[in-house]
């Protein structure tokens, strides 16, 4: 199991204000964030670079791993940590032999088990399920049950992340069903005080723990 892939794991809004989008990542990471996915689906791949770039010098200082969303050469040009992968978004095992053993590899799974299965077998090392709330982001994703996560965290021996319309409020129930770390965008970075609102998600994951599902013995593939 990874154990980076842990609390909050904040994902970049779309910014073409470069500065402005390392403030504001700035501020999450102080504010505790403990994995950053760089997510742009508008700008041009230049701009890209350009921001992968300072956000990878400014995680390595911080010693945050950063995961790049959907792009295996922008990660591997800039030395990120780990790639994020979307169902439509390339091979998983070609992005896991590109990467090599050691770098991190997530995989959007949705609502489906079976995708989960698929995406270890082919090289993922942690496994993203959602939208499990409203999200202005996917307004028509799908919502899983929360005891899918239960489900996985039986079946599986890596580290299941949760997304989509996440809060303070709601979290707790899905690090009651046994997510190991939930993915934001909006409730982070559109909050009117970034270090605060990721504090609060800090909060939750240093509480004593639930009895947590994946404590149990796990399954095998």
């Amino acid at each position: 199991m990874n154990a980076q892939i842990a609390g909050l794991y904040a994902i970049t809004p779309d910014l073409a204000d470069t500065d402005e989008l390392l403030r504001r990542v700035r501020t999450a990471l102080t504010g505790g964030a403990r994995i950053l996915q760089y997510r742009n689906k508008t700008a041009p791949p230049a701009l890209r670079l350009v921001q992968a770039r300072a956000l990878q010098t400014l995680c390595t200082a911080g010693g945050v791993p950063l995961i790049i969303n959907d792009h295996l050469d922008l990660a591997q040009e800039v030395g990120a940590a780990g790639l994020h992968l979307g169902g439509d978004d390339g091979d998983i095992a070609t992005a896991r032999a590109q990467l090599g053993p050691d770098r991190l590899l997530g995989v959007s799974c949705y609502d489906r088990i079976e995708l989960a299965q698929a995406a270890l077998a082919a090289g993922a090392d942690h496994i993203a399920f959602g939208s499990f709330f409203d999200s202005s982001i996917k307004p028509g994703a799908v919502h899983p049950p929360l005891n899918l996560i239960t489900r996985a965290k039986r079946q599986f021996r890596i580290p299941v992340v949760a997304i989509g319309g996440i809060t303070p409020q709601n979290a707790p129930q899905l690090i009651a069903a046994g997510v190991d770390a939930v993915a934001v965008i909006s409730a982070v970075f559109s909050a009117a005080d970034i270090e605060a609102a990721a504090r609060a998600f800090k909060s939750l994951f240093d509480q004593p723990p639930f009895e947590r599902p994946h404590e149990e013995k796990s399954e095998t593939l």
